[in-house]
């Protein structure tokens, strides 16, 4: 698989559109790296002194939350990738799954789309849908909760 022009301004996209400040990626020999909000400088700058220099603590990242649950004991299905998520298998055809569907481990609840591939999500879980986060159409993050599931007893 090559790595095209399109193929590099969607992730360029999705990486404007996620929290996430850069992102580094290997593919048959092609090396990408893109940073956030900055060009790459054409030479190097001189470095500063290093008595100039003021040790800077990184911020740690928070995964993505999702809004708290008022019902105990329900399990979530987490986005495995970071891409577009989609709760239908086309556009106009009804959803996998919907508030109050049964579902089990290998139940498709949705597709991540990643670089124009699409990509199953199942449930992981056996019981019965009670909260879709995760709306269609949209940016979801690795870790990003999808949905809530009251397992089966």
């Amino acid at each position: 698989m090559t790595l095209t022009a399109k193929d590099v301004a969607e992730i360029m996209r999705l990486l404007e559109q996620s929290s996430f400040d850069n992102l580094s990626l290997e593919m048959d020999g092609v090396k990408l790296n893109l940073q956030r909000g900055s060009a790459a400088p054409m030479q190097p700058a001189p470095a500063p002194p290093v008595a100039a220099r003021q040790p800077s603590k990184p911020e740690p990242q928070a995964p993505p939350r999702a809004r708290p649950s008022s019902e105990p004991g329900l399990s979530e299905v987490a986005s495995p990738l970071l891409g577009i998520f989609y709760r239908a298998p086309k556009p106009g055809e009804p959803p996998f799954v919907e508030v109050g569907s049964k579902v089990n481990k290998d139940t498709v609840i949705g597709i991540v789309e990643v670089m124009k591939l699409m990509n199953s999500v199942h449930a992981g879980i056996t019981g019965e849908v009670v909260e879709i986060l995760a709306e269609n159409g949209v940016l979801v993050e690795y870790g990003e909760v999808l949905l809530r599931v009251r397992p089966e007893a």
